[in-house]
């Protein structure tokens, strides 16, 4: 049974950094894909970023150059570093797991997915 836990969110000024963490339970992401979403309110779920099972990383092409995703497989976490925040980040931010043979952008080809953190971006 995986169990994944976001924490990091909060409310920020535009301009403004966070960083969002997934802690993971029940498997090692060093042996998963690990992806994170957002959800706005009325809008479709996005991908934001994946890092997979070797460290190949991709990005929404909206937050390249603003948001890192790294893993620290000693703390089975994976972390989503978010600088240069604009209003239109606001959302749920989640973490999805996949063990898989590729990662995808697609959150329903994830087998887990947390419940989410809140980040909301002022201006």
């Amino acid at each position: 049974q995986v169990h994944l836990v976001e924490s990091g969110g909060g409310l920020v000024l535009a301009g403004g950094s966070l960083r969002l963490s997934c802690a993971v339970s029940g498997r090692s992401v060093s042996n998963l894909h690990v992806g994170w979403f957002r959800q706005a309110p009325g809008k479709e779920r996005e991908f934001v970023a994946y890092i997979d099972r070797i460290g190949r990383v991709d990005y929404q092409n909206s937050v390249k150059g603003r948001f890192t995703i790294s893993r620290d497989n000693t703390k089975n976490t994976v972390y989503l570093q978010m600088n240069s925040l604009k209003p239109e980040d606001t959302a749920v931010y989640l973490c999805a797991v996949d063990g898989s043979l590729s990662p995808s952008t697609n959150w329903a080809a994830y087998e887990d997915l947390g419940q989410g953190t809140q980040v909301t971006v002022s201006s």
